[in-house]
């Protein structure tokens, strides 16, 4: 008896595992990350279509016409949402053991913990980042080719000897360019080739991604600091980081404001919400960052930041896609 119940309990266990395995995985993975990338994924989409949901013209009533047109899109959310980031977010938590068993704010991480190892995490990133390049083979080579380089940057970013992370200035332009400049390009390669592109809202892209990043560095200053990491915070302290964030944040605005009014790419009539919210978000920005030091503070700090930010390109959304 003592037996056949010992059978019973081992294929339990190994179910209990394995599910274990993929939750510390999707921990991992941090899906309150993904919005990072698949705004302006969302947004180079909206640039290559002027259309407000995916498919919405091929779109005909008791049809599958309008899933066809939209499985793209569809396949690209998927690959810069959980493939892309599980790739470059387990091989960073693998390289940063170190100094995240100093920061209090990683007790619970699954490397830490001890719940996954080093070498369970070399594996998730692989094998991730593997699927995320041949699932967005796909949709089109360009995507993938662009999905390349974002995985390609964030290994930079973690892996020795270049590892990026450590280098000041380079650890804000990877992150920037990533997310500000490739998300946006993936989002119009996911529908259209590269030609075309308006690259003027890269840069954009890049400015705040940059305005953005530069206060996460800040939420982990004391523990980058005692554990050796060089980041722009460590390198330039974190008021100094905090003006970098603040003149991107600034040049973004003034940006935005310049391209309204002279109608390129920004529809004419989105001046006005422009010209009138580009002082306010510059007035956030300031508020809300720049006397936060506490990681809790920082963090509210974006949070308020990008929502605030959200409106007036929320405006642009329905105006570029001529709904208002």
């Amino acid at each position: 008896m003592r037996a056949s119940r010992t059978r019973r309990r081992v294929p339990v266990r190994a179910a209990v595992q394995r599910w274990r395995v993929l939750l510390d995985l999707w921990l991992i993975a941090r899906p309150a990350i993904w919005l990072v990338s698949l705004v302006p994924f969302y947004v180079g989409h909206l640039l290559a279509t002027r259309w407000l949901i995916a498919g919405q013209d091929a779109c005909v009533p008791m049809s599958g016409r309008c899933l066809d047109a939209a499985a793209p899109v569809l396949t690209g959310l998927v690959v810069w949402g959980p493939l892309v980031w599980l790739a470059v977010l387990a091989i960073n938590d693998a390289f940063d053991l170190d100094g995240d068993l100093r920061n209090p704010r990683k007790d619970d991480a699954p490397l830490v913990d001890g719940r996954l190892s080093v070498h369970g995490a070399l594996v998730a990133a692989h094998v991730t980042a593997a699927a995320a390049l041949l699932v967005a083979l796909t949709v089109r080579p360009a995507f993938a080719l662009v999905t390349l380089g974002f995985l390609v940057l964030g290994w930079l970013y973690s892996v020795p000897p270049v590892r990026l992370k450590d280098r000041p200035g380079f650890d804000v332009a990877t992150n920037a360019a990533g997310v500000g400049g490739l998300a946006l390009l993936a989002g119009w390669t996911v529908v259209r080739p590269i030609e075309g592109f308006p690259w003027v809202m890269a840069v954009e892209g890049v400015l705040v991604a940059t305005a953005l990043y530069v206060p996460t560095t800040v939420t982990d200053y004391k523990a980058d600091l005692a554990s050796g990491h060089r980041t722009i915070a460590v390198r330039l302290g974190p008021r100094g980081a905090y003006r970098i964030g603040l003149a991107a944040w600034t040049a973004s605005c003034a940006l935005a404001v310049t391209l309204a009014a002279t109608g390129h790419v920004f529809p004419h009539r989105t001046l006005w919400t422009q010209a009138v919210s580009a002082p306010v978000l510059v007035w956030a920005y300031h508020r809300f960052l720049g006397r936060a030091r506490e990681p809790g503070e920082v963090l509210h700090g974006i949070i308020v930041a990008s929502w605030m930010f959200l409106v007036p390109y929320l405006v642009f959304a329905l105006m570029y896609a001529r709904v208002l």
